[in-house]
């Protein structure tokens, strides 16, 4: 018997042990989970999406927060990679809470969880068709010829993710392998132009572009800290490597290296690609105004034909990303269902026995984006979209909390990631720097009515965790398997 075959058992017997029958298929491949962690980070599709708004709050200078948000988030990946080597469960943080604190408590980290996962495929899908697909066929803006598209793309994503989850990693393997490929040649092709004809300025790094003058710049809440949100929209999402660890081979080395791995590329991906479009930028004011400034540097530099292309492998780089979200989303709400803590249970806990993916589960990820495009006004879904931000990071605050208050719990296995006498630098740094991101991102708010709507989903919940304290309180008060199987370790 191989080593990865002797892996894969033992996470399946730690399945077993936990209480749960093995149904998902163990498919995925190292690269095909840091695939879909780095997927989820998305580096390309975040940097084009909010470029723009560090010209615009901040200056061209404002990139230079973005490296703090990556040691910052780095930290995070970290802690995370902790519970992940030896807690290869579906559903995550909901699982490790659970497991290790009470359901009580891991069932508000899985409602939080499952409202961040549910709204993000409809949000970049109709990125996805508003920004790219849109404009790449010659189309006129148009909202409802927009929020058509998106539907039509998240069925596809739909029945993707109900065929396999091996489909799925092939997926992202090729949209992951385009998006590395966007990087890599914007990033020599502009390169090569400033080398050849030695038009670019290097003293944009520093400037503060069309802010220069703003009263408001440094106060709390003002530009300079808004810039903050390239880094802190764009280094978010490895912990869906982590969701998906019962349908990795070896999860407890293939996850954790996957969580690491694809965070620390993206920022240091990231970070050079903006340097190199910083550097490039000729007319700084055009740029700055402009909705894609990406677009228009390489306009700028090499004409108008190179954004058909540029377009094309944005578009793939979206659908990769809302992909992933769509099934981490079915995955978290398969892991409350088994467990009897999501509405409809029953139903949401069936995995298909031909595909081996959850069909119910799927479905209410799709119905959900159809309803927001259905009925959602376009001002309503921006905000819900600044909501996401919020709800996101209060899920690794409370994990960072998690893990300090019960890492006595777990076991210091040989084959397994662990941090060793780093763990509690880490720990606290990364607690202090998530209180100082959520404040950031609170701050910076244009009004209240994200952190609202934010915090009114969160509380929404509780009546569904009222109903079940009242008629079903059993599930709320005991773990399925070997309730020993996280004693104290010694």
């Amino acid at each position: 018997m191989t080593e990865a075959l002797a892996a894969n058992e033992a996470a399946d017997e730690f399945c077993e042990d936990c209480g749960y029958e093995p149904e998902l298929k163990r498919t995925l491949n190292g690269f095909q989970v840091f695939a879909i962690s780095f997927a989820s980070l998305s580096v390309a599709v975040g940097i084009f999406a909010t470029y723009d708004d560090v010209l615009r709050n901040s200056g061209p200078v404002g990139i230079w927060l973005f490296p703090i948000v990556a040691i910052g988030q780095i930290l995070v990946a970290l802690v995370y990679a902790q519970f992940a080597a030896r807690i290869p469960l579906s559903g995550s943080s909901y699982a490790w809470a659970s497991r290790l604190a009470s359901p009580k408590i891991g069932w508000a980290f899985g409602w939080l969880a499952v409202l961040s996962a549910v709204a993000a495929p409809v949000t970049i899908d109709n990125a996805l068709a508003s920004q790219c697909l849109m404009p790449l066929l010659g189309m006129e803006p148009n909202e409802t010829t927009a929020r058509v598209i998106t539907v039509i793309v998240l069925v596809i994503q739909a029945i993707l993710a109900i065929a396999a989850t091996r489909i799925v990693g092939w997926v992202n393997s090729l949209s992951v392998g385009v998006e590395l490929g966007i990087l890599l040649v914007i990033g020599v092709a502009l390169t090569v132009a400033l080398v050849v004809t030695g038009n670019g300025s290097s003293g944009n790094l520093f400037s503060r572009g069309i802010t220069s003058g703003d009263p408001n710049y440094f106060v709390v809440g003002g530009g300079l800290m808004a810039a903050s949100i390239m880094g802190l929209s764009t280094l978010v999402g490895f912990e869906t490597a982590s969701n998906m660890a019962e349908e990795a081979k070896n999860p407890t080395r293939s996850v954790p290296r996957a969580i690491i791995g694809s965070v620390t590329a993206a920022s240091v991906l990231g970070m050079l690609f903006v340097i190199i479009l910083t550097v490039s930028i000729t007319d700084m004011t055009k740029v700055s105004t402009t909705e894609s400034p990406v677009a228009e540097i390489m306009t700028e530099r090499f004409g108008p034909g190179f954004e058909r292309p540029l377009l094309a492998a944005i578009t793939l780089a979206f659908f990769g990303a809302a992909l992933v979200a769509m099934v981490s989303g079915a995955r978290y709400i398969y892991a409350m269902s088994r467990d009897g803590r999501f509405p409809a249970h029953k139903v949401m806990r069936r995995v298909n026995p031909r595909t081996r993916t959850p069909i119910p589960a799927t479905l209410v990820v799709l119905a959900v984006g159809i309803i927001l495009m259905a009925l959602m006004p376009g001002d309503a879904l921006l905000q819900l979209i600044l909501a996401g931000a919020i709800v996101t990071i209060l899920p690794y605050l409370m994990t960072i909390v998690l893990y300090m208050a019960t890492r006595h719990k777990l076991d210091r296995t040989a084959a397994g990631f662990d941090l060793g006498r780093w763990e509690w630098p880490v720990a606290i740094g990364a607690l202090a720097w998530v209180v100082i991101s959520l404040f950031v991102v609170i701050a910076s708010s244009a009004t209240l009515t994200p952190i609202v709507i934010a915090f009114g989903l969160s509380a929404a919940g509780l009546l569904y965790f009222g109903y079940m304290w009242k008629f079903n309180r059993e599930v709320l008060e005991h773990e399925p398997g070997d309730p020993n199987m996280f004693a104290e370790v010694q």
